[in-house]
């Protein structure tokens, strides 16, 4: 069959125009870097939050902390593992958070302190991580990350936490770049989170779901927590969802000390959780 070169020029035409609108759709969804810290009152309308925090995060010096990507709730069952977590940990760290009606009731009903960093949206729902915690932070700011491919956001948080010794935990919270076969962006994601860390003379939490499938990517997490100083947990039990037999999800921290970590395995979310216990250490004078 040949085409008329008024037909190519339409072919061609209608291409860029769907390429240009889906890209302002993806740029509509994903906003600017955002922050939440109430869910009676979900509103996304600074980068950074600061409050006076009096009450520290950690009770008598021990800290228990969660890590799951929720996959956006479309499990059943999301709700009995997450109030088991919010429970049994002073402070959890959620990926892939949807904002749903019942996401946030759920907040209410057990009295969570709630920050989330925005990703996208999807019908004006927003998705994103997420911390919940006993207490409030005394900051947090949320970061993006561009998808190199499909344009559609990652988010991560960075937050700090009052302690009972007197230091501030710093907490970052990431979903890591997904599709990024030359890890420019991967890279660049974590040199941006890392330029806070760097700066951080506390102790530091450093989790989420990195999506590292393939040894490139891990080989950067490992480049980046030497540089740190961060230390991965060691699990008693490990069913951390894997993908090429590489883990997705992953804890690190310096300026703690890990009493034990785990993994056990669920049904309602396609990532099984990591829960970790930490004692602080004594503040140095």
């Amino acid at each position: 069959m040949k085409l008329s070169v008024k037909t190519i020029l339409a072919l061609v035409m209608g291409l860029s125009f769907s390429a240009v609108t889906y890209v302002y759709v993806v740029n509509e969804a994903n906003g600017e870097s955002q922050i939440m810290n109430s869910a009676s009152l979900p509103l996304f309308l600074s980068q950074c939050v600061e409050k006076s925090v009096s009450t520290p995060l950690d009770l008598e010096g021990r800290l228990n902390v969660a890590v799951w990507n929720l996959y956006k709730q479309q499990k059943s069952g999301w709700d009995s593992v997450l109030t088991e977590l919010v429970s049994s940990n002073e402070l959890v760290l959620l990926q892939e958070a949807k904002l749903s009606k019942n996401l946030a009731q759920f907040i209410i009903n057990n009295s969570q302190q709630v920050l989330m960093a925005k990703a996208f949206k999807v019908f004006k729902t927003p998705i994103g991580v997420m911390n919940l915690a006993n207490v409030q932070a005394e900051s947090a700011c949320a970061y993006h990350a561009t998808e190199p491919w499909i344009r559609f956001a990652k988010s991560a948080l960075v937050s700090q936490y009052l302690l009972s010794n007197g230091e501030n935990l710093m907490v970052v919270n990431l979903h890591g770049i997904n599709f990024d076969w030359r890890l420019k962006a991967y890279r660049s994601q974590f040199a941006l989170l890392a330029e806070q860390i760097s700066v951080h003379t506390g102790p530091v939490i450093m989790a989420g779901d990195f999506n590292t499938w393939r040894q490139g990517r891990l080989d950067v997490v490992g480049e980046f927590a030497t540089k740190l100083g961060l230390q991965e947990a060691s699990y008693e039990t490990d069913n951390r969802n894997r993908v090429f037999g590489k883990a997705l999800d992953h804890l690190y921290y310096r300026g703690l000390k890990l009493q034990k970590a785990h993994s056990n395995t669920t049904e309602a979310s396609d990532h099984n959780p990591i829960q970790a216990s930490f004692t602080l250490i004594e503040k140095r004078v």
